[in-house]
This record gives structure tokens, sequence and C-alpha cells, in this order.
């Protein structure tokens, strides 16, 4: 399994930080420095041992990458930012997020935690916060199984400025989508074409494969064949049709004006939508 863990005591369970997160550094006088995970951990048994009735902060308005899906090839390096709003009346003082994927955290195939140690929080009043970090996806290491497209599991977490360091930490708090890159052509011919004969128009639908690291083609999906005038900036569908079991397209319609032909897939949980170029047809 591609990931290390690191444990620490929260809620009875695990806290998992990818490879990707540093979770062993250490200052210029050689002490460690504890990951944000063991922060929270270490956080959670001073609460507890202090006040079982500590006020816990309060976290809402959690964002991965703005709310768009993180959508991944088979190879490079992007990053994005995770952000969430934290309240207490004390102020908060750091906070976490990380993505994961598998049933519980006793089942885990994969986590993108944190690049930073701690958050950077911005007080928008004297109780409540805004805090951002980054996480780094390397699909050429990370994603390496197509089972990991799809939905997957954020946690969301906060620390706040009173003396106790009370926590909130929550492994379901929501989900974000990871999904295989797509890709989509059209041809139509020929051309040109004399009014009222037909038109092929042809495509291919393709996505990325993490394990094989190629482009292979998305099989029985419905696409719509679309079609806008010379003069027009809006696409009108003309009709659906299903790839083939190695993601070809193909029908024929009829020349009627001259225009642009294009494919357009609406996308699955785990594939995200795509438009093809549109290609022009001159109809004499």
């Amino acid at each position: 399994m591609r990931i290390r863990t690191t444990v620490a005591a929260v809620s009875g369970g695990l806290v998992l930080a990818a490879l990707a997160v540093p979770v062993a550094q250490a200052d210029g006088g050689g002490l460690h420095k504890p990951t944000a995970a063991e922060r929270f951990g270490v956080s959670r048994a001073a609460m507890s041992a202090a006040d079982d009735d500590a006020e816990p902060p309060v976290v809402s308005n959690m964002k991965v990458n703005g709310g768009k899906a993180i959508v991944a090839g088979y190879t490079g390096v992007k990053t994005y930012t995770v952000s969430l709003t934290a309240s207490h009346s004390a102020g908060i003082e750091d906070a976490y997020v990380d993505l994961w994927h598998g049933r519980d955290r006793a089942h885990v195939d994969g986590v993108f935690g944190p690049n930073e140690q701690t958050a950077t929080c911005t007080a928008v009043s004297t109780t409540t916060s805004t805090c951002k970090l980054t996480i780094t996806i390397d699909a050429g290491r990370y994603l390496y199984m197509n089972s990991l497209a799809g939905t997957w599991h954020v946690t969301a977490a906060a620390i706040a400025a009173d003396e106790a360091g009370s926590d909130y930490w929550n492994d379901f708090y929501g989900t974000h989508r990871i999904q295989r890159l797509s890709k989509l052509t059209a041809n139509a011919s020929p051309e040109p074409v004399k009014k009222g004969k037909t038109i092929t128009v042809t495509g291919k639908l393709t996505r990325a494969n993490w394990e094989t690291r190629k482009y292979a083609g998305y099989s029985t999906q419905p696409v719509k064949l679309q079609f806008r005038k010379k003069d027009s900036d809006t696409y009108t569908t003309v009709k659906t049709v299903k790839t083939n079991n190695k993601g070809d397209l193909k029908t024929t319609v009829k020349a009627t004006v001259d225009g642009f032909f294009r494919w357009s897939f609406a996308g699955t949980s785990t594939t995200p939508a795509v438009n093809a170029a549109g290609d022009f047809i001159d109809v004499k």
C-alpha cells in the first residue's frame, strides 16, 4: 500500500498521513516538529484530561479546490488549496484538512494530507478565522489504481486558542471527487459538402488509465452530437450516440448550413465532462 501512517489518538481511531506529507521534520535544535495529526492528537488528549466538557470549535464552509473536482491524468504534480472557517469563543489557533479514500480509517487505500505543518488562519473576528492549507497530488506516484477515481472523504479539524487547546475533528466531514482526466475528439467529413448530402461525424472518448499509464477508450458512454451555425455562439444537440468498446463514436447527419459539429460528454462520477473542439463543415 502506497501510504505511510502516523498514528494519533483521535476519537479512538487512526489518523493517516500520505507520504507527501512531511511527518517527521527536524528544527535547528534537532527537535521533532510534530505533524498536524500529532498536534491534534496531543490537543485531544490534553483537552480530555483537563475538561471533558470543554467547548469544541465550530467548523463550517470547508472547501477543496474551490469546490471543483480534482481532475488528474496519469502523470503530473499539482497543488490545490483547501480551506475552512472555524469559530470558538477564544479564537482559532490551527486547522487541518485531508482527503482519504476507503470504507473507514481502518480500511484506507489512499490519503492526501496538507503540505504545511500549520494552517494559515486569518481572523475575520475575535472568534472566527478562515484557515487555508495546500494539498499536492502527484498523479504518477499516488494515483496508482483506477478504483481511486470517484468520491473521497474529507477530514476537517480545528484547534481553539484556549488554554486547553480544545479541538474539533471529523474524518467524515465531507466528500470530494478525484477524477480521471478525459479527452474527446470530433471530425466531420467530407469537406466541403453539398447541401442535403450525408455528413459522417466521428470521434473518440478517452480517459487516463492510472494503472497502465496510458489513455484508453471509455466504452458504452452516451455522448451528444452537437451543432452550431457559423454565425452563432450556441450549440444545440442533434442526437445522442454511445461509444463502442474502444471509445469510438460514429454517426451520420444531413448537410444543411455552414457550421461546427462537436461531441459533448456529460461526465460520470469518475470522469469529468468534456467537449470536443468544433469541426467546421462548409456546405455548398
